[in-house]
C-alpha cells in the first residue's frame, strides 16, 4: 500500500474525531464522486445499491464484486480525498477468511474504509453475530499487518426487522454494535432510525461513533450533531434522487415534446470535462 494512501486512511479516521459531525455523500460513479469533491466535501462513501444499479444489477450483492470493483477503483482514481467503499455482508455468506479477502481487494483498489452489514445476500435475517465478531477482527488483524488503518464501520440492521418491537430492536442494535466495536470496529452504523430520542438514546448507549443512515424524516446534520451523532451518510438516496430525475425527463420528452425544464439547468459541458482534466 502507499504512502498516499496511509495518509488518507488517517484523515478519514480523524474526520471522525473533530469537533463537526462527518457528513458522507454517498457515489456510484466516478461522476457523481468528482460533483462531490468538487463541492467540498472530505471524504466519500460508495453506494452499494447505486454501484449495482448503475452496472444492471438490484442491490443486495447481486452485482460480481469484480465488476462492483471496477467502479470503486475508477471513484478512487478520479478524487484526492479519501473513499471507502461499502462491501456489503463482505461478498462472503459464512467465512471471514473469504471477507478478508474482499477487503484486501478493496484495499489494493485504493479505499481506506469499509462499510460491513450483517445481513447477507438478500437475506432478511441477521447473520450470526459469532461469525460477524469474527469477521472484523480478521478484518481488524489484516489490516494491522498490512500497515494501512483501514477504517471499520459496522453496520446492523437490527431497525429494518419485521415483526419486533422498538425496545427489542433497540436492545439487539446495541448489543450487535458494541460487540463489533470490541472486535475492531472503529465506527457503529444503525440504519433506519429517524426518532431524535431513539438517536440520542443510542448515542448513550453505544460505546463507540455512531453512523446514521439520512433518510424521509431525518433529523438534519446540524441536530444530529446536537444528539452525539459522528457521521452521517445518504445511501442510495442521491442515486435515486437522480434517477427521478432523469425520469421525469423522460416523460416530457416523450409526452411532451420539450427539452427547456433541463437543458436550461446543466452544468455547461466544458465545466463538466474540466471535472475530469488533470489540470484542474
Amino acid at each position: 500500500m502507499t504512502t498516499a494512501q496511509i495518509l488518507k486512511a488517517v484523515i478519514f479516521r480523524e474526520l471522525h474525531s473533530s469537533s463537526s459531525i462527518l457528513i458522507l455523500p454517498n457515489a456510484w460513479d466516478a461522476a457523481s464522486a468528482r460533483i462531490y469533491e468538487a463541492a467540498g466535501f472530505s471524504a466519500i462513501g460508495t453506494t452499494s445499491a447505486g454501484v449495482a444499479n448503475s452496472l444492471g444489477y438490484p442491490d443486495g450483492q447481486r452485482a460480481p464484486f469484480e465488476e462492483a470493483l471496477f467502479v470503486v477503483r475508477r471513484i478512487v482514481h478520479s478524487v484526492q480525498i479519501p473513499v471507502t467503499m461499502d462491501i456489503e455482508a463482505g461478498y462472503s455468506v459464512n467465512s471471514a477468511a473469504e471477507t478478508v479477502e474482499t477487503v484486501q481487494k478493496a484495499m489494493e483498489a485504493g479505499v481506506v474504509g469499509i462499510n460491513l452489514e450483517d445481513v447477507g445476500f438478500g437475506e432478511p435475517a441477521l447473520v450470526d453475530l459469532g461469525l460477524q465478531i469474527e469477521k472484523i477482527r480478521a478484518i481488524r488483524a489484516f489490516a494491522e499487518k498490512t500497515g494501512v488503518p483501514i477504517f471499520i464501520n459496522a453496520r446492523t440492521d437490527a431497525f429494518h426487522l419485521l415483526g419486533l418491537d422498538m425496545d427489542t430492536k433497540f436492545q439487539l442494535a446495541i448489543e450487535r454494535v458494541n460487540a463489533y466495536h470490541h472486535a475492531g470496529a472503529d465506527c457503529m452504523f444503525i440504519p433506519f432510525v429517524t426518532d431524535e430520542l431513539v438517536i440520542s438514546n443510542l448515542v448513550q448507549a453505544a460505546n463507540g461513533p455512531l453512523n446514521i443512515l439520512a433518510m424521509p424524516g431525518s433529523p438534519s446534520a446540524a441536530q444530529l450533531e446536537r444528539l452525539g451523532v459522528r457521521r452521517v451518510s445518504v445511501g442510495s438516496g442521491p442515486h435515486r434522487a437522480t434517477l427521478a430525475l432523469l425520469r421525469r425527463i423522460s416523460h416530457e420528452m416523450l409526452e411532451k415534446g420539450t427539452f427547456h425544464s433541463f437543458m436550461d439547468q446543466t452544468i455547461p459541458y466544458d465545466e463538466v470535462n474540466k471535472l475530469f482534466s488533470h489540470e484542474q
